[in-house]
């Protein structure tokens, strides 16, 4: 059974680094994408402050489509290069958007969405799909977001 641990009043770069312990153990001795994504989502809408939603989009005929997430009903497919997932996707780079209404082509998936952070998971070269984290706060995340993130992705990647 998996507990999660309290992360008091870590600082960004302490609490990244406890959920990515935390992931790791999640999704030991686990390769199912579905069952591992399942279950980051849950760990990270749950552990992070001010978040609306946290999920996954996977890489299908050159399109994204939904994934395990947390949060409300979300758009179920985006095409590579268009809005934050697909331009991350397609750029294969982490994205954040401190204001999405100033993201060129941003696609509003949930209105009470302000800013956003998406991940790019690229295993041996391929793009597997995206961490897509939305916050209603403008602003929201920022490099140390980044790089913990970042981290999640590649601790999630290894099992996968």
């Amino acid at each position: 059974m998996f507990e999660m641990q309290d992360a008091g009043d870590l600082s960004k770069p302490a609490l990244y680094e406890l959920l990515e312990k935390q992931l790791a153990s999640l999704v030991e001795g686990e390769t199912d994408l579905i069952a591992n994504t399942a279950n980051a989502a849950a760990l990270i809408f749950n552990s992070l402050a001010n978040l609306n939603w946290a999920g996954f989009y996977f890489l299908k005929e050159n399109q994204l489509v939904l994934g395990p997430f947390q949060g409300k009903p979300a758009c179920v497919r985006i095409p590579m290069g268009k809005g934050v997932c697909g331009t991350a996707a397609a750029e294969r780079r982490t994205v954040v958007v401190a204001d999405v209404n100033q993201f060129r082509g941003h696609i509003a998936c949930d209105s009470a969405s302000k800013s956003e952070i998406v991940v790019p998971l690229v295993k041996n070269d391929v793009v597997l799909g995206v961490l897509d984290i939305d916050s209603p706060f403008v602003g929201r995340f920022d490099d140390e977001d980044r790089t913990g993130c970042e981290r999640l992705a590649a601790a999630l990647l290894r099992q996968i």
